[in-house]
């Protein structure tokens, strides 16, 4: 393993996923056992432009890998997307002395690394930290478990009240189009439909579905709706949709929403966040850029930005066939 570089900066970017701490308390810890200098990056790329920096040492991460969100903060930054906001990261990082940078976030986080990196040539290298797991080149995204198991408890608690009350409760996750968290918690937390972007249950077949589970003697029903979903303009007017058309049925709405991003990590966004951050590291000491660190198969692979941001991470059609079973 070559040591060229001398310091490697660490930021997250996007939206704030459980996990992310672990994987900044990894890339500090790791550039300590290397014996390289560490520099956070307050706000993600708003923060490159403005040089919102600090050194972190070993110390500095202590007692964080439990807490949720990231200590690092994170922002959009329109003035990034321009030469000029570009320019002036770069100028910041050079000023800094920094050699190397590790992107925690998500596909835009990604692209604004990639793009960097074709003007510059600035070597980094990208960890998906995400509740969506929509980042194609690895299985799971750091937080997304976490996310998954903050989703199923609420619904079983959701369903208590459905249960007692005679209700149909549409509750909406995050996802924007992607569905595997409306997928998995659904299935997870015994749903009867599961509507995701990826496939288009239209109102017809759903009116048809609720129908048939009424008559099957369910008195409750909990239907899963990802925000991105197109069967209808948003929850509440597909919500509205059904208890015009199904009178036997009284309809509520819980929208999740920015709960689904915060808590204590799980145990397994803990353990995959260290290990992509400590790989992340020993792939710039290695010399190499551009590429993002995830997991396929149990194995921790790479994959080039690019394909991370542009492939498609599919949804698993056996997990959708299961469910329409699972909702008889």
């Amino acid at each position: 393993m070559g040591k060229k570089m001398k310091k490697i900066a660490v930021m997250t970017s996007g939206g704030d996923a459980p996990g992310m701490n672990a994987a900044i308390r990894a890339v500090v810890r790791a550039c300590a056992y290397y014996e390289i200098e560490c520099v956070g990056i307050y706000r993600g790329y708003q923060g490159l432009i403005e040089g919102d920096f600090e050194q972190l040492t070993a110390r500095n991460v202590s007692n964080i890998i439990s807490r949720g969100g990231t200590i690092l903060k994170t922002a959009r930054s329109k003035e990034f997307m321009t030469k000029e906001g570009r320019a002036k990261a770069y100028n910041n990082l050079k000023n800094e002395g920094i050699d190397g940078i590790v992107l925690i976030g998500g596909d835009g986080t990604f692209t604004g690394g990639m793009v960097f990196n074709e003007e510059y040539n600035f070597p980094s290298i990208g960890v998906p930290g995400t509740i969506d797991n929509d980042i194609f080149g690895t299985n799971y995204t750091i937080g997304y478990d976490t996310a998954l198991n903050t989703v199923v408890e609420a619904i079983d608690k959701i369903r208590d009240t459905a249960s007692s009350h005679n209700r149909l409760f549409f509750v909406e996750v995050m996802g924007r189009d992607a569905g595997f968290i409306a997928l998995n918690a659904g299935v997870g937390a015994g749903a009867e439909e599961i509507l995701i972007p990826e496939e288009d249950m239209g109102l017809d077949r759903l009116l048809e579905s609720l129908q048939r589970t009424k008559r099957s003697g369910k008195s409750s029903s909990i239907v899963v709706v990802t925000e991105g979903d197109k069967i209808g303009k948003n929850v509440f007017e597909l919500a509205d949709y059904v208890e015009k058309n199904l009178k036997q049925y009284e309809v509520r709405v819980s929208v999740l929403g920015h709960m689904q991003r915060g808590g204590s990590p799980s145990c397994f966004d803990r353990v995959l966040a260290s290990r992509l951050g400590v790989r992340a590291v020993e792939l710039l000491l290695d010399g190499k850029s551009n590429l993002m660190v995830g997991l396929i198969n149990g194995k921790v692979e790479t994959t080039d930005l690019e394909k991370a941001v542009k492939g498609n991470h599919e949804i698993n059609k056996e997990l959708i066939r299961v469910s329409d079973i699972m909702a008889i």
